[in-house]
């Protein structure tokens, strides 16, 4: 908005990442979400509200998880822009982000607008269709669609399948370095460090030991 830079910068262009190296370009795409109006505003609600509650949801206490998500979902997204003439995909990236929360949360109701009453699960396909009367491709949306479908597979439903095991496994440096370490159970902690030699409160002495 201040024009300090342009969308030109940002948008995704894989000539000039691969062959001039602006790799920011990676990054930037997911970041931009058009000038200022109601299609900004609304992505921003939707982003900060279904990112927060899944983080707070399904992935509490499970923060490298969540990073890994950002990055499958990214990566993905990325993919399928070398072939196709997407510039930004930060509405897309809004979208699975939805999609997986609503697959995860699938009996609640939703009211959007006041206008429509729908289970959970429907929402990104609600979302979908008020983009196509905004006169917006649904291209994106169907891409975070599908990006968002393929993770809520290999994450919740082919484990579960018979002959079905994990196949999204978070990288164990991102565990290190967003995880809060395991206490070790053989961890013997110093005759100072026990409960149990402790000093007490004040007032507790004071009740066992009255003046």
């Amino acid at each position: 908005q201040l024009e300090f830079i342009t969308p030109f910068q940002l948008y995704f262009n894989p000539d000039l990442i691969f062959r001039k190296f602006q790799i920011w370009r990676l990054i930037t795409n997911f970041l931009f979400f058009g000038p200022l109006g109601f299609s900004f505003f609304f992505n921003m609600i939707f982003l900060y509200r279904y990112c927060r509650m899944l983080e707070e949801g399904s992935f509490r206490g499970r923060t490298a998880d969540f990073v890994f998500m950002f990055l499958f979902g990214g990566f993905l997204m990325t993919l399928f822009g070398l072939f196709a003439s997407l510039f930004f995909l930060g509405q897309a990236f809004t979208i699975m982000l939805v999609y997986v929360w609503s697959r995860r949360n699938p009996y609640i109701r939703m009211n959007f607008f006041g206008l429509l009453n729908f289970q959970a699960p429907f929402l990104p396909w609600v979302l979908m269709g008020f983009s196509l009367l905004l006169g917006n491709s649904i291209i994106i949306d169907l891409l975070g669609i599908a990006v968002g479908h393929i993770y809520y597979f290999l994450e919740d439903v082919f484990p579960n399948q018979p002959g079905g095991k994990k196949l999204l496994l978070t990288p164990s440096f991102l565990k290190m370095v967003f995880d809060t370490p395991e206490e070790d159970p053989n961890y013997n902690p110093l005759p100072e460090d026990r409960p149990e030699n402790q000093p007490r409160d004040q007032d507790q002495n004071q009740q066992q030991h009255p003046e």
